[in-house]
């Protein structure tokens, strides 16, 4: 893999994604030789997969659809159960819906696979709130500390404490402020689309904190794409979190088999973790899906004849 992702950016007037108009499209190298490349989620996600069915769920919940956005949203927490931000789309669509009972569950789930998550313990305080739970001030205490650990010059200050605001308004019987359901609305692919570009430059200048960062933006307008989960495994395998990597590139597998850029990634951690025979597995599945040759598998044929890294 070369030491740099190539990021070519281009602009398109408009690209579709379930009939959802956007904005700016990315495209980055794939990695490696500098062989395919992914295109911006919001561009290239099939039309049903699991980002799809986000895309519409979102697109639903700020047209204040909550039952579209529910169905929608509980599409794709039956195909990804493991995504934070689809658990919090479908918490924030059923509370659109005053399902308090849905929302709760669906936040719980949020809360559990994402404990630092902010927005997921506002959403599930609300939840609670408007159940008349007292576990509600649970969640309130959450967020004032970490509110407090913030400061007041980080950037998510004012928003942490829009949310304490907001539930403990919500405790008093008062409907959710637009503080709190602005901090639940979804950015959209134009947000997300930058955040992808962001993150890949990022990666490109070896900031891996803070192009996950951007990475986690770009997956919160898009749910679960195996482009977005690529990258992500890419940038824990350069932290040297070989056990993380590995979970965002069999992700990214589970719902695109063939995506070349996850298969050459997980190919080159298999080399990493001397497992020829199993990188071997991954080269073979390459050499299937370029059927007429392609750099990543070039690159990741070049890896296993090493045994490691090549030198560059």
């Amino acid at each position: 893999m070369s030491p740099t992702l190539k990021a070519v950016l281009s602009v398109a007037a408009a690209a579709a994604l379930v009939s959802i108009s956007v904005g700016s499209r990315a495209l980055a190298s794939g990695g490696g030789g500098g062989g395919g490349g992914f295109e911006a989620p919001s561009a290239s996600a099939p039309q049903y997969d699991p980002a799809a069915e986000y895309a519409k769920a979102v697109a639903a919940l700020n047209a204040k659809q909550y039952r579209d956005a529910a169905r929608a949203a509980q599409h794709v927490t039956d195909a990804v159960p493991k995504s934070p931000d689809a658990w919090r789309l479908l918490g924030a669509a059923k509370a659109g819906d005053n399902d308090w009972k849905g929302s709760r569950r669906a936040y719980e789930r949020a809360v559990k696979l994402a404990p630092d998550a902010a927005v997921a313990h506002a959403g599930l305080g609300l939840a609670l709130a408007n159940l008349k739970d007292p576990k509600a001030q649970a969640e309130i205490d959450w967020l004032k500390a970490k509110a407090q650990a913030c400061g007041d010059s980080c950037p998510d200050a004012a928003s942490l404490k829009g949310m304490v605001s907001a539930l403990e308004a919500a405790q008093q019987g008062a409907r959710p402020s637009a503080a709190l359901s602005g901090s639940m609305l979804f950015g959209g692919p134009k947000a997300g689309d930058a955040a992808y570009v962001q993150a890949v430059s990022l990666i490109n200048e070896g900031r891996y904190d803070d192009a996950l960062a951007s990475l986690a933006k770009a997956q919160a307008a898009f749910g679960p794409h195996p482009d977005i989960l690529t990258y992500e495994g890419y940038a824990w395998r350069k932290k040297g979190e070989l056990d993380k990597a590995e979970r965002y590139y069999r992700a990214a597998l589970a719902i695109a088999p063939d995506h070349v850029g996850a298969t050459e990634y997980y190919g080159e951690l298999k080399v990493v973790r001397g497992d020829l025979d199993g990188a071997r597995k991954l080269l073979a599945r390459l050499d299937q899906v370029c059927a007429f040759g392609c750099a990543d598998a070039e690159e990741l044929r070049r890896w296993i004849a090493l045994g490691h890294e090549p030198p560059r």
